[in-house]
């Protein structure tokens, strides 16, 4: 069955309204719906200036040419002001004139997990609107990738040649997170040493049979087929995942998340709501009246 046109101006309201909805407005929202199909999640993680934000404008372009692609890229916002830079849509220009692809920028605003406030209900939103594939790139802050694993159903870490990024990935535990590791600016010098490392710590770890082994590309904007090879490794684990019972786990995982992120915004209020002769009582009494808050309607 054919998809109706893309209302893109529809969806960048609704995309506009839920950045800037309080945790108590999404009470008062539309509950996620049981959508007839839902759209593949990409995630595209690793430390700033990894090169993410071409990689993924080069990946939505191979992917995107025969689906329905959104691309949510999250870019920090100030602590100050809590504005963004929001450059990600910029540096994807050249991807304008595909009727079929969406790109948006999202501040992070109060979240410090590489994601943004409300995303559970923006990816819900990009279901709704019939989209095949979503990729989803993270900011690229230490403990990004474990907010973004519950949140994908493919995790690309994206690392660059001698940059030190893979020791710090194994004292994070990302060799259990990813499900594709990435060198990218594979040009560069250094780059198939990074990959024989990262393929040397991943064979330490133990997969049991049958669970997916992660696979290491080296890929590079300026060469296409590492870009067609990176799409055909997702495919891979989509369709491993498919038959696995992996999407389970992760559909609790992004309940868990979803809830987590509510309370935490609603308790971050109602503490800030607190007066200074409220924040004088016993620790107990602040407690309490901050907990009332909480349960309070929005």
């Amino acid at each position: 069955m054919t998809k109706p046109p893309l209302d893109r101006h529809a969806l960048g309201r609704r995309l506009s309204k839920l950045a800037n909805s309080s945790a108590s407005d999404l009470l008062h929202l539309q509950q996620p719906g049981d959508f007839a199909k839902r759209a593949r999640r990409i995630g595209l993680t690793g430390a700033p200036g990894a090169g993410k934000s071409t990689l993924a404008g080069h990946l939505a372009a191979h992917r995107g040419r025969d689906r329905r692609l959104g691309v949510l890229a999250i870019d920090p916002s100030s602590p100050k002001t809590g504005g963004a830079i929001l450059g990600d849509r910029i540096r994807m220009d050249e991807l304008a004139g595909n009727s079929e692809l969406y790109i948006r920028s999202i501040g992070s605003r109060t979240a410090h997990d590489g994601l943004s406030d409300n995303l559970p209900e923006m990816l819900d939103l990009m279901d709704e609107f019939g989209f095949d594939e979503v990729l989803l790139e993270t900011v690229g802050v230490g403990q990004a990738e474990y907010a973004a694993r519950a949140q994908v159903d493919t995790l690309v870490l994206v690392l660059l040649p001698e940059s030190g990024d893979i020791v710090q990935a194994m004292k994070a535990g990302i060799m259990e997170m990813a499900d594709i590791f990435v060198v990218n600016k594979a040009d560069l010098a250094g780059a198939q040493k990074m990959a024989t490392n990262i393929k040397r710590i991943s064979a330490l770890s133990r997969h049991p049979e049958g669970e997916w082994r992660p696979p290491v590309l080296l890929v590079s904007s300026s060469q296409p087929d590492t870009i067609a090879a990176l799409s055909a490794g997702i495919d891979r684990h989509q369709a491993w995942l498919a038959e696995s019972r992996k999407r389970e786990a992760l559909l609790l995982a992004r309940a868990r998340y979803r809830l987590r992120r509510l309370i935490e915004r609603r308790a971050a209020d109602a503490v800030a709501a607190l007066d200074a002769q409220a924040l004088e009582a016993p620790l107990e009494q602040q407690l309490d009246q901050a907990l009332r808050a909480i349960r309070r309607p929005g």
